[in-house]
């Protein structure tokens, strides 16, 4: 049976679930937005953070003091903020591409959509002041997202068009197309790496691993409000994700707008995945990890399993980026590294599932 079938009987039955485990997925988020806030290596702890913010709620003066203050909210904060955000969009955007491919193995990372990105956004770091200063010139703030954006949403083409016939999706093309589409975008991703000069080395060393070490309120500026408005169209697209899961034919025939359908998932996830690679680099497997986790626990419902992808996958990178400050403090460990230990042996435990080698 495919991934994702009917909201009727086997995913029905589990809506109760999947309520409380929204609920549930919520008061983790805040707590774990909370702690991100209170921990690190300032005096500022989770409880003087969470007393800061009691007293500027009820008007009162702010329980920290000046230095702490500048530490957590032009610091740690624009980080939640960013964590938050590209948690979700990942999350949401592999889920969003399981459906739409109906199969539990399609991930951003895993079938070279973010190496598409970052094709994008490396081009232009590196050329922004010389063959695409045009662009940068356009664009301004948002020259990197858009760039990011449009490798992405090329890759994302591309695989769809060579991976489906006649309606049916092939995963071992699907596979190994977006393989190939990664390794290329990554072979013109080093020749522009090659082509860096030392200061855009140093900041691409540490980007194309992941890291949400530079944070600002200028990048929450700039990709933001694509995520934002990418996660906000996924609702729009629940129900028909679900009818997809029955096949193309069956989805039109029972009136769901397919090709519309398909177009608005292809360019929310390359405009969420395009993103969150131009600010915060390449962070793999959240969006395999997370919503095959809420799959066997709430069941293949897209009107649960959306948001509730969208929270745990901003709680599972704001916790990512927690472990990635500390396990080798005082230096800061990329956190594309952290996520992959994690997501890598979950894939291949996926993949001995699938053939059946490994007992449930």
């Amino acid at each position: 049976m495919p991934v994702g079938v009917h909201e009727q009987g086997g995913a029905g039955d589990r809506s109760s679930r999947a309520r409380l485990a929204l609920v549930v997925l919520s008061v983790l988020l805040a707590a774990t937005v909370v702690a991100s806030l209170g921990y690190g290596a300032s005096d500022a702890s989770i409880w003087g953070v969470v007393a800061d913010l009691a007293a500027r709620a009820r008007g009162g003066e702010a329980a920290m003091s000046l230095r702490d203050q500048v530490i957590v909210y032009d610091i740690r904060l624009p980080r939640t903020i960013l964590g938050l955000l590209i948690g979700a969009a990942l999350a949401v955007s592999g889920a969003v591409m399981q459906g739409l491919f109906r199969n539990p193995l399609a991930d951003p990372g895993l079938v070279g959509v973010s190496a598409g990105a970052s094709l994008g956004a490396v081009s232009v770091i590196v050329l922004g002041g010389s063959t695409l200063a045009p662009l940068v010139a356009v664009f301004g703030l948002y020259a990197l997202p858009a760039a990011a954006f449009a490798g992405g949403l090329v890759v994302t083409l591309s695989l769809y068009r060579i991976s489906t016939r006649s309606g049916r999706t092939s995963v071992a093309t699907m596979l190994l197309a977006g393989i190939a589409l990664g390794a290329l975008a990554m072979a013109f991703t080093g020749v522009l790496i090659f082509m860096a000069d030392d200061r855009q080395l140093r900041d691409l060393t540490f980007w194309t691993l992941g890291s949400l070490a530079g944070a600002t309120w200028a990048k929450i500026a700039a990709a933001g409000p694509v995520i934002v408005l990418a996660l906000a169209a996924t609702p729009f697209v629940a129900r028909g994700l679900n009818a997809l899961a029955l096949g193309e034919a069956t989805a039109h025939h029972i009136g769901v707008p397919v090709q519309r359908l398909k177009n608005v998932s292809i360019v929310g996830v390359a405009a969420a995945v395009g993103a969150s690679v131009a600010v915060s680099g390449g962070i793999g497997f959240v969006g395999i990890v997370v919503p095959h986790l809420l799959r066997l626990l709430i069941g293949p419902d897209n009107r649960y399993l959306l948001p509730a992808s969208a929270l745990l996958g901003a709680s599972l990178l704001l916790a990512a980026d927690a472990v990635s400050r500390t396990i080798v403090a005082p230096a800061e460990l990329p956190i594309g590294i952290v996520t992959a230990a994690v997501g890598a042996p979950f894939f291949l435990w996926i993949l001995l599932r699938r053939r059946g080698l490994l007992d449930l």
